[in-house]
Parts: structure tokens; C-alpha cells; sequence
């Protein structure tokens, strides 16, 4: 753009900024002049647009329009101008980094750019929506940034901050909020578009989609409520797989000695003698079929119904028999309990599916479409009988079938190296839920059901933006749901609330104040703990 004609619309038009609109038809880039005022009849904060002309695509000068140029602007006598800006999601979510001290480490590990990233995590949390809607909102809303945020300023800072970057700030986040907590493991899936990314590969899909990956391991912390690390890795890993090169990352970013909370997917040999060797206590739930566990089970298969291990768990809850068995692990002997669970309404239940997954797993046999692992776990409960004249036959071993309805059904067990009390690991083991809710949030809530990039660095910055913001989602969620009148609002609703709270600032003498604050703003920035502005 000529520099005259730059200076002279910022003389013009000292509050606006400048943003491109591209013709997706005719690549024609086109350029505007936007400022925020307030509507006084609507009382609400709205945008004025003034067309300054295009580009020229070799020169990338600008073309003024013929139709109107801009002109310094005429003040009234003893008027001043007036910008306003939204404010209450900002006094919100500015307070939540400074409680969680995410913004003070944000301010360590990027100390020039640590604003701008604030404001990038501000509107995914605020509004789920895509980086590329993120100018218009940072030109009408109070950020740290406290300008508007180009669209060619995003790319430059998602392309700005390194993987040492990132890792440094997970070292000193896990440090402040991982101390004496147990912390839940698991795995998700984000389905992609990209052609170009070499993570992003098919793999088991939990959204059912028929989509290449990348997959997103997560550590989520029980007491504090909010996310403590992540880890990208390409789509076509399977759960199991990842254990160990994640304690590897953690030993790597100087953790201690850590409490994970683990579902069967994770269950190996292999895992649990790697998190011993490693010194970390655990808790991980065992999956069905194994015979050490099974050997468990019929040894207190006759006593757990006894009325000394009956419990009544929570309300509306199935009540339970709970036992606790010491497992000697591996050629060390080291100390480890099992606890052993038997739900007596279940088991009925339970029966059913199994004999369902029975019938399919039959009809797999026999077209021989059946995977290696499904067939080892139920090669128990087939007789296969293959004959050069009759082909493939598929008979139920009934005796097996029988046992396990008589013996297993309705048992679950928890594996432990560190608590001793049944109640006690299966309090802890259910908590595991908070990460399979805090990945609905990243997909429903931050926009992330669905990569939008191809080029894996600015992949990565994009995970570690929605990882921040999930931090405040989390920390939202956790205040209302302890808070009797705020426990039915939405995150979203949360926000929606503070909208109406509007900063206007005057350029001449009288400065700035807020709008006013309605009984629900005051409710919502008192819970949390927000001093509240004047008005």
C-alpha cells in the first residue's frame, strides 16, 4: 500500500484497523477500513466498514476506489470520539489465567509474544470458531493484545512457536498443577482433511468417521480439574502403544514420580512393568480373559457375596461386593493389589453382550474375517473343525460359555501398586471420566472435531492454542458445577452472559468506564472472583 495513503487514512480514522477480503472466484483482494463504535439505541458494540479500494496482484499497491477516499474527519465543536470494546469475557477469562498461573508462565516461556497467544486462546475459548474468524472479534472485544489481530499475524505466530517452545511451558505447567494429584490417562482421535501431514494417518476412529487422524494423548489432573499434558502422535497407533513413550516425554520434561489412571486399553505386561521400573504408582483397570485374573476371581468367587463386602456406592448406584487380593508382580515380586468387584444386577446384563459379541464373532469365523486379537480372546469359546469335503465349521464351546456365565460374569477388577482400600481405587479409577469429557470439549466447544491444517508445525501450535484453552473451559466448568447458582449454565452461556459488559473509552478528557452490570454478570464475576468494574 502507498505510505501516503496509509498515513493518511490512520490520520483519518485513528481507531480503525485494516482488514482483506479475497474473491475466491476471481482472486481479487479487496480492502476495508473497520471501526468499533456503540450503538446507543441498541446498546451494544457494532463494527463500521468503509471500502478503500483493492490490490494490485503484481504489486500488491493499493487501487483507492473511485467511489469514495478517505478524509480526515470533521469534529464537532467540543465533541470527542469514542471507541467501545466487549469487556466481560476479557475480565473473565484474564482473571482465570492469572488464578491457574497460566499466565505467568505463558509470560516466561514467550515473553514477546505471550499476548498475542492469551488473546488466540481467549477467542477459541470464548468462541469455538476458527483462527481465521479471529480479526473481526479481536477489533470488537477487550484482549491482551489490546489490537487487532491480523489474520497474516496469526499464521506468523502459529508458525513462531517451536516444539522447545512447547515443551518448555508443559515442564513448568506439569510442575505447578501435577504435585500429589492422580492423573487420569486416555486417548482421542481428531479427524482430519490434510494431504500433506505425515501424522495424520487411518486408524481406530472414536468418531466413527471415515477420516485419516492424528491422535491426542492427554493427562488430566483429579484435584486441580484441569488438563496437565498432551502429546501428538500419528493416527495409526493404537492406545497400548503409546504408554511408554509418553512416561519416556514426562521423564524427559524432569517429572517425579507420578499417579496415573489408566483404562484397560492400557493394559499390558509390558506397561506395568515399565511403570514400576519407572517408580510411578498407578491404577488401571484389567481387562477380561486374562487367566492370572481369572485365577483371581474363582478363588473368591463363593465368598464376595458375603454381607462383610457389601457396599453401596453413590446414589442411584448398583450397590457392589468389593474384595482386595496381594498380587505378587513379576519375577521381583512386587507388592501390587487387585481389587475385585461383583455387581450381582449386571451380571445378567453383561451375559447378554457377551453372548451377543459370541454370535458375531462366530459369523466372523466362519467367513474367516475375524482379527488376530478378538480371535485369541475368544478362542476359548469356539470349536473350529475344518475338513477338506465339508469346508469350515463353528461349533460353541458350551462348557466355556457356562463357565464363564456361572464364574465371571458381573466381575471387574482394578489393578494398583499404591492403594490398598477397594473403595478408595474405585473412587479414584472412575474419575478417569474427566478426560473423555474434557475431549468432548475440544471437539464440541474449541473447534477441534476436525483439523482445518495441513503443514504439521502450525499442526502443532494449533493443539498446543486448544490445549490452553481447554485450561480455562475446564476451570469455568469446575467453578459453576461447585456453585448452587451458577451449576446449570453452560461454559458458553457462561460467556454469553458477559457479553453485555462494555468498556468506552473517550479520547479527549473524560477517559473510560463500563456499562452496567446485571444481577446474573454480577453472580457469574463474583463466583469467580473478579473485582467488579466501575460502571
Amino acid at each position: 500500500m502507498d505510505l501516503n495513503l496509509a498515513l493518511e487514512i490512520k490520520e483519518a480514522f485513528p481507531d480503525a484497523h485494516i482488514t482483506y477480503q479475497r474473491n475466491k472466484k476471481t482472486g481479487a483482494v479487496y480492502v476495508y477500513s473497520v471501526q468499533s463504535y456503540w450503538d446507543k439505541e441498541k446498546k451494544a458494540p457494532r463494527n463500521k466498514q468503509l471500502y478503500l479500494g483493492k490490490l494490485n496482484q503484481e504489486t500488491g499497491e493499493l487501487i483507492p476506489s473511485t467511489r469514495r477516499k478517505p478524509r480526515k474527519k470533521e469534529k464537532a465543536p467540543g465533541s470527542e470520539g469514542a471507541v467501545a470494546k466487549v469487556a466481560g469475557p476479557c475480565l473473565l477469562l484474564q482473571k482465570i489465567a492469572e488464578d491457574t498461573g497460566l499466565a505467568a508462565i505463558l509470560k516466561k516461556c514467550f515473553p514477546q509474544s505471550y499476548k498475542a497467544i492469551l488473546s488466540l486462546v481467549f477467542f477459541i475459548a470464548q468462541k469455538g470458531l476458527p483462527l481465521s474468524r479471529c480479526e473481526a472479534w479481536s477489533a470488537s472485544h477487550l484482549h491482551p493484545f489490546g489490537e487487532p489481530i491480523a489474520s497474516q499475524r496469526v499464521t506468523e505466530l502459529l508458525r513462531s512457536i517451536t516444539e522447545d517452545d512447547r515443551q518448555r511451558f508443559l515442564a513448568l505447567w506439569l510442575q505447578k498443577i501435577t504435585e500429589d494429584d492422580y492423573l487420569c490417562y486416555d486417548i482421542t482421535s481428531i479427524s482430519s482433511y490434510s494431504q500433506g501431514n505425515e501424522f495424520v494417518r487411518y486408524g481406530y476412529n472414536r468418531d466413527r468417521e471415515p477420516l485419516p487422524q492424528v491422535n491426542m494423548a492427554m493427562l488430566f489432573g483429579q484435584k486441580s480439574g484441569l488438563p496437565a499434558y498432551y502429546r501428538r502422535m500419528q493416527g495409526n497407533l493404537s492406545d497400548v502403544a503409546t504408554l511408554k513413550n509418553t512416561m519416556k516425554s514426562l521423564d524427559f520434561l524432569g517429572t517425579s514420580r507420578m499417579h496415573f489412571v489408566l483404562d484397560r486399553g492400557f493394559y499390558s505386561r509390558s506397561n506395568i512393568d515399565e511403570l514400576l521400573a519407572r517408580r510411578h504408582h498407578f491404577t488401571i483397570a484389567l481387562p477380561a480373559g486374562r487367566k492370572w485374573v481369572e485365577e483371581l476371581i474363582e478363588s473368591c468367587v463363593d465368598s464376595i457375596a458375603s454381607p462383610s463386602n457389601y457396599r453401596e456406592v453413590g446414589e442411584n448406584a448398583a450397590p457392589l461386593y468389593m474384595t482386595t487380593k496381594l498380587y505378587k508382580w513379576g519375577k521381583e515380586g512386587r507388592r501390587t493389589y487387585v481389587h475385585l468387584y461383583y455387581n450381582a444386577v449386571r451380571a445378567g446384563e453383561e451375559f447378554d453382550r457377551f453372548t451377543s459379541r459370541l454370535l458375531r464373532v462366530k459369523k466372523d469365523l466362519e467367513s474367516g474375517k475375524l482379527s488376530e486379537s478378538e480371535g485369541e480372546r475368544y478362542s476359548r469359546y469356539f470349536i473350529v473343525r475344518e475338513t477338506p469335503k465339508r469346508g469350515r465349521s463353528v461349533l460353541f464351546n458350551e462348557d466355556e460359555i457356562r463357565k464363564h456365565r456361572e464364574r465371571y460374569a458381573g466381575f471387574f477388577c482394578i489393578l494398583s501398586n499404591k492403594i490398598k482400600d477397594p473403595m478408595e481405587a474405585l473412587r479414584v479409577y472412575r474419575t478417569k471420566d474427566v478426560v473423555e469429557n474434557s475431549f468432548d470439549d475440544l471437539k464440541n466447544q474449541l473447534d477441534m472435531k476436525r483439523l482445518r491444517v495441513h503443514d504439521s508445525g502450525v499442526m502443532d501450535t494449533r493443539l498446543f492454542l486448544q490445549f490452553l484453552a481447554l485450561i480455562f473451559i475446564c476451570h469455568i466448568r469446575n467453578t459453576c458445577s461447585g456453585n448452587e447458582e451458577l451449576k446449570n449454565f453452560t461454559v458458553r452461556e457462561i460467556q454469553e452472559f458477559l457479553e453485555p459488559l462494555v468498556r468506552i473509552t473517550y479520547s479527549g478528557r473524560y477517559g473510560a468506564f463500563h456499562t452496567e452490570i446485571g444481577p446474573t454478570e454480577r453472580k457469574i464475576l463474583t463466583a469467580f472472583h473478579v473485582p467488579l468494574p466501575d460502571s
